[in-house]
């Protein structure tokens, strides 16, 4: 049985809290957060706190809050010689306060408070600064999910940066699909069959093999009567980067 305490209370600490909940080999000995009526809701369930100099002993600490609160709430952790992990991908271990030892949980996943997540498909990556901690922290990896990966830090911040890639931004081209679709009045919901299929192309095939469209068949008529039907200029402008990207991707 590994114990933790969890310590925030935004879309990834609450899904932690859910999964590890769920599994038999963890107990949440303690959750806090500044505010306690973003927890009080659990209190039926969890110990909870708005006390940090009231934590209880676990064996991991993990702090689940915005980047630019990471290290200002490890050097406020009231203890030394623990072990305390951040869960963000972009956020070195090195910032969390070097009086604990110090690791990173980082759940490679979108997190909205209001959506299920399966967290047994959720890749964690793992990185510790001691290499005896790196074992105990995949121990509570893995009774959450199936898919647990040691990385660096190098490696950490390329795939955050590519999360946002393949999420954030394919979100945003989401919201201009639709926004082009309102225009006309046409249903936004036909296109999300095409969405599904490619998200599950890319399962099976490289995203350059995947590649189809006007862009990547140098179709000049096609791409020349987008631009004329797209009024909103900075959709003209994001159809032009991306045609120029696909073309140079693929010597065209």
């Amino acid at each position: 049985m590994i114990s933790v305490v969890i310590l925030g209370a935004g879309n990834v600490a609450t899904h932690l809290y859910k999964a590890f909940k769920a599994s038999d080999n963890v107990v949440i000995k303690q959750w806090y957060n500044r505010h306690l009526e973003r927890i009080r809701s659990y209190s039926n369930e969890v110990d909870i706190s708005d006390d940090i100099s009231q934590l209880v002993e676990a064996d991991v600490y993990i702090i689940a809050v915005s980047d630019d609160a990471i290290a200002p709430l490890s050097e406020q952790l009231p203890f030394e010689n623990r072990f305390v992990v951040h869960t963000s991908g972009s956020v070195s271990a090195y910032d969390l306060d070097k009086k604990n030892r110090r690791g990173v949980f980082y759940p490679l996943q979108t997190f909205s408070k209001a959506a299920k997540v399966d967290f047994s498909q959720v890749p964690i990556c793992l990185e510790t600064l001691r290499k005896t901690d790196y074992m105990p922290l995949k121990r509570l990896a893995i009774c959450i999910s199936d898919i647990t990966k040691r990385v660096n830090s190098d490696q950490r911040a390329a795939l955050h940066l590519a999360a946002v890639f393949v999420n954030n931004f394919t979100n945003q081209l989401y919201r201009v699909a639709h926004e082009i679709t309102e225009s006309q009045g046409a249903e936004f919901d036909l296109l999300k069959p095409l969405i599904l299929e490619t998200a599950q192309k890319v399962q099976d095939h490289s995203p350059f093999m995947s590649q189809t469209g006007p862009a990547k068949r140098k179709d000049k008529k096609t791409i020349k009567k987008h631009l004329k039907l797209l009024d909103n200029a900075q959709h003209k402008e994001i159809y032009k980067l991306l045609t120029a990207s696909i073309q140079h991707t693929h010597g065209r």
